[in-house]
């Protein structure tokens, strides 16, 4: 997938006057985008359309019109766009209750690593994790993670022939599968490949 420029992007003006419209198209495509894992855990897996809405919003908010500040958000969520051979998640553990949060998160130390995505008829893959910067500590795991899921040759070109998807966390606190995804989230995510 191509990564993001200057040139892809709205002013703030045009932004502004585009921005209904296009949050309508941002809420429709992330519904494929977003998938349950259990009670209390998200994959977001990431793409060019999220995120170029992404930095759209981050200029709005901050108000940044300059080079260098548009730069720099480019740079920031660039990485989280597909390469063609993998997918790209945010993954996420959303507990309400601040005092259960930081219980779970403790409990839940490593579960980032045992999260995993599969093509039918293929091993499982196990992400790589958090490539920016460490988000355990040796009491708990982080509630946000960034992952990158890489699949070998043979897999894009199943899932390019419609081979369902599934995924998981085998972790010993927390175990959850989605044998398929849905076949719109699987095509979906199919273009991630090219």
């Amino acid at each position: 997938m191509e990564k993001l420029t200057r040139e892809d992007l709205y002013s703030l003006e045009e932004y502004s006057a585009k921005r209904p419209e296009y949050r309508q198209q941002i809420m429709a495509h992330k519904k494929n985008r977003v998938l349950r894992l259990g009670e209390h855990a998200t994959l977001h897996l990431e793409d060019r359309f999220l995120m170029q809405y992404q930095i759209q919003e981050m200029l709005r908010a901050e108000k940044i019109f300059d080079a260098e500040g548009i730069q720099e958000e480019i740079d920031a969520y660039n990485p989280l766009i597909p390469d063609g051979s993998n997918w790209k998640a945010t993954f996420m553990l959303e507990y309400d209750d601040e005092n259960i949060r930081r219980q779970r998160l403790a409990e839940l130390k490593g579960v980032e690593n045992t999260v995993w995505m599969a093509v039918d008829g293929f091993d499982k893959v196990q992400p790589i994790c958090n490539e920016d910067l460490e988000r355990e500590t040796e009491e708990k795991t982080s509630s946000v993670h960034f992952m990158r899921f890489e699949l070998t040759p043979d897999m894009v070109q199943a899932v390019k022939n419609g081979a369902a998807i599934s995924a998981g966390i085998d972790h010993a606190r927390y175990s959850v599968s989605v044998n398929a995804v849905p076949e719109k989230m699987r095509n979906s995510l199919a273009q991630d490949l090219d």
